[in-house]
Formats: structure tokens, C-alpha cells, sequence
């Protein structure tokens, strides 16, 4: 059976601007239609089918430039056929108007914060770019377009609020309520008009299954749906941007490392994909709590999913099957369906070149928070922590001079409860968070059931 190539693909000069399914078994499609149907119709996840690569000189002719120009600069190489370089340009000035601090921690280690947009979250990168784009592609399009997202934590609030009062644009989030915190679940229940929040009685894993199913469903097709989850490769492409950013302001020649922590593997594929595009990564280190069915697979080379999903405090990373991870053994010349079954081994001895990975207990993530602070003044929220310790970690194994980059995902103000409670004190919270305590929320809730979870769609969405 024809299966993903997608690994070989992009040394051979075929065109960035097409998108190919994981699973290999629906035809090519350019950006415009891999966004709006989020997943491929055989069930896989999109992906470039060659990535281009950066020019001799191109990365240090950008350590200058703003992040909305770097931005720009990324963007067009995989989507200037759909959106034109000067119109690139306009949505990423309109969606970046927030810092991108890189704090040095010592000579050779830094912590890039990506937690200062609206939502405190790295998912805001992500989030107000695919604003942007359908906010253009729906323009002077029919019908309601319909956003199905499951969120773990901070994908939900992200995707709100970028999508909040977007002409023709509905949003439909589901959340696992018991594995929310307050803050992250008034940031999307706060809303109203055009988002729909819904507590799923169940696990993440459990709200992105319904939403997987939901996707595939013939009896909706009266229901224009697609998915701002990391499924969609829309988040995907604008989470490269940060991690050329950081080369190309710390490292341009290299080499550099990047930790990230890792839940659904939207986040560590932006590092994989900027290092396939020439950014001079030395390696990735790939942070998981206690979910590590993936530091598992790298280290004995079988995949078994986490059912259910087991709960951390870094709670959006409790993921028991990474949805992004099939992209991953595709860039690796491999192919895993859709419901974790090894279709065809990646190239192991390639993918444990680049990424090394370890799990984080709760206690070990609680330990780091209290180190980083008493000892350096670096202050880490819970999956920040986790990102803080693999670095550690592998830079005891693997000595290295090279640039290192902690990736610190949400702001520490997200989780006030647990650094009260490690620290003494509550971090203050950014106007976008404090403003919430004031807000009225308002939400769906519903059993993990599919059934009750189509009837919703359809009351809702029907035309």
C-alpha cells in the first residue's frame, strides 16, 4: 500500500506550496484547502511536501529584523501562492504587535518567553496567524465556517480569542474541565457570541477523538467544519518562525540547541522544520511529563499509546497519543496511522541523531520551579520547568558549547495556585489575565459520547 515519503521528498525540489497527507492516500492539495479541512480526508495530518531551504547568508541577513519581518520571511516560502509576500507582510505586523523576550540565564543558556500575547501562551503565535489567513480566505466566501478544537489547556484560549468576532467564523472549543486551570478556562468561557465553550466529562484525549471523528463524519458534511488544533498545518507553519528567530538573534552559524517541552508535538515539530529548512540545530531535546510513550519510542523503538492520558500539573502536555508525532515519523522516512499503529518504521538511528528526549515527573517539574528560582531568579511555570530540566538533563550527558534555547510556553501567572505554593508569592498577571476575575463565564457540558457530541454540532450549527 502507497504509504508517506514525505522524508525523502524535500531534497529532491518538489514544491513547498503543496501539502500531502501523513497517511498517503488522498491526493495533494495547496495551503488554502489543507487549511480549511484541518485534517486530510484519509484521516492524516498535512504536511509541505518538500521543505525549502534557507539560501547561504539568508539567516545572518536576518538577525536585524523585527520577528513580524522574520515572520514574513518564513511564511513566504510556504505560502506566498496563497497569500502574496506584501499581504504576508501586513498579517504578520497585525499579528505580532507583542514582544518576543529571549532571557540569558547564563553565558550559554537562554529562556525564550513566549507567553507575552494576549493569552500568555506560546499558542498565540500560532492562533492570531490562522486569524489572519481565514479571516482573508473567508472573506467573500458562503456559509458559516465552523472551527472544531480540542485543547489541553492553552490551545483552546489562544484560538478564541483569535477568532473572536471574526465575520463567518464560529468556534467550538472542548476542554476537559478537572485538567484546566481556573485561569484557562475562563479564558475561553468568558467570551461568548461566536465561541461556543464545551467541558468534556473525559480526558484531552477523549475531546480530540470526538473532534478527529466529527472531522470524518459524512452526516455533517451540511456543516462547514475544520480545526484550529495542531492537527491544522496552520498552526504548524507560523511556529517555525520563533525558533529561526532565535538562531538568527543568538546563534546564525550555530550550532544551537532548543528544548521543548511536548504534549500533542505541535510545538517541537516548529524546531524540526526549522532545522530542516538549515537553521543550525545541533539537537532538539524533547521534554515530556509523565506521558512519555514518545521518550519510550525513541529509546526502544515500539509505540504504545498512554490510554487514558496520564494527569500532570503541566497540564497541557497531558497527552496519551501526540497527534503531531505521525509528522514526525513522516519527516523520518516512517508512516504511524492515525490510531498509533506503525505502518512503516522511520529511519531510528536518524531521528535519535537529532532529538533526545526525557520525561518529567510532577515532583521533578515542582523541584525545578523552586532550583530555578532560589538559585538563578528564573522563574518557570510548570511545563516551562519541564523544558528547564531535559535541558539539564542532556547537557549533563552531552557537554556542549553550543547555544542552548529553553522554550518557557505560558506565562508563570497561568498557574498562581503552584508558585504560591513552591515560592511565597503570586506572580503578577498580565492585564489580559487579571482582567478575568471580573468576567461572567458561560459554558456547555457534556458526557465524552460522540452521540450527545453530533447532536450538539447540529443544534448549534445546522443551517
Amino acid at each position: 500500500m502507497a504509504g508517506s515519503t514525505l522524508a525523502i521528498v524535500w531534497e529532491t525540489g518538489m514544491d513547498p506550496m503543496l501539502y500531502a497527507s501523513t497517511n498517503g492516500q488522498t491526493p495533494k492539495v495547496g495551503l488554502a484547502q489543507a487549511l480549511m479541512q484541518g485534517q486530510a480526508p484519509d484521516k492524516g495530518l498535512y504536511l509541505p511536501v518538500a521543505i525549502p531551504r534557507f539560501a547561504p547568508g539568508e539567516l545572518r541577513s536576518l538577525r536585524d529584523r523585527s520577528y513580524p519581518e522574520i515572520a514574513a520571511a518564513v511564511l513566504a516560502k510556504f505560502a506566498s501562492r496563497t497569500f502574496p509576500p506584501e499581504t504576508l507582510e501586513v498579517m504578520c505586523r497585525q499579528a505580532y504587535d507583542f514582544e518576543v523576550p529571549i532571557e540569558q540565564v547564563d553565558e550559554r543558556r537562554f529562556v525564550m518567553r513566549l507567553d507575552r500575547g494576549p493569552t500568555a501562551s506560546f499558542k498565540d503565535f500560532a492562533g492570531r496567524m490562522m486569524g489572519q489567513m481565514f479571516g482573508r480566505l473567508r472573506r467573500d466566501a458562503p456559509g458559516r465556517l465552523v472551527i472544531l478544537t480540542a485543547t489541553s489547556g492553552d490551545t483552546g484560549s489562544a484560538v478564541a480569542h483569535a477568532f473572536y468576532r471574526i465575520p463567518k467564523i464560529e468556534v467550538m472549543v472542548l476542554f476537559p474541565p478537572a485538567e484546566v486551570s481556573p485561569r484557562q478556562r475562563k479564558q475561553m468561557t468568558t467570551l461568548g457570541e461566536n465561541i461556543t465553550a464545551v467541558g468534556v466529562q473525559g480526558k484531552f484525549d477523549d475531546c480530540q477523538a470526538l473532534v478527529k471523528q466529527a472531522f470524518t463524519d459524512p452526516t455533517l458534511a451540511g456543516v462547514q467544519l475544520t480545526s484550529a488544533n495542531s492537527i491544522n498545518v496552520g498552526r504548524l507553519l507560523p511556529q517555525i518562525v520563533y525558533y529561526v528567530y532565535a538562531a538568527v538573534r543568538l546563534a546564525p552559524e550555530g550550532p544551537i540547541l532548543f528544548s521543548v517541552p511536548s504534549g500533542n508535538f505541535g510545538n517541537m515539530m516548529g524546531a524540526l522544520l526549522a532545522a530542516r529548512m538549515g537553521v543550525p540545530v545541533e539537537r532538539i531535546v524533547v521534554a515530556t511529563n509523565d506521558n512519555d510513550e514518545v521518550p519510550r519510542f525513541l529509546e526502544t523503538g515500539r509505540y504504545e499509546k498512554i490510554v487514558p492520558s496520564r494527569h500532570c500539573i503541566s497540564n497541557a502536555m497531558n497527552v496519551g497519543h501526540p497527534s503531531n508525532f505521525a509528522r514526525v515519523f513522516s519527516l523520518f522516512g516512517g508512516w504511524l496511522d492515525e490510531t498509533g499503529a506503525i505502518r512503516r518504521m522511520p529511519d531510528m538511528e536518524g531521528m535519535r541523531k537529532l532529538l533526545w528526549a526525557s520525561s518529567v515527573s510532577d515532583e521533578e517539574t515542582r523541584g525545578t520551579i523552586r532550583h530555578a528560582w532560589q538559585e538563578r531568579r528564573l522563574l518557570l511555570e510548570p511545563h516551562g520547568a519541564v523544558g528547564w530540566l531535559g535541558l539539564e538533563r542532556y547537557l549533563a550527558a552531552h557537554p556542549s558549547s553550543a547555544v542552548a534555547v529553553s522554550v518557557e510556553t505560558a506565562h508563570p501567572a497561568k498557574f498562581p495556585e503552584e508558585i504560591e505554593r513552591l515560592l511565597g508569592f503570586t506572580p503578577e498577571a498580565p492585564p489580559s489575565l487579571a482582567e478575568l476575575e471580573q468576567k461572567d463565564e458561560r459554558f456547555i457540558t457534556m458526557p465524552a459520547d460522540y452521540g450527545a457530541f453530533h447532536r450538539l454540532i447540529l443544534d448549534t450549527y445546522h443551517p
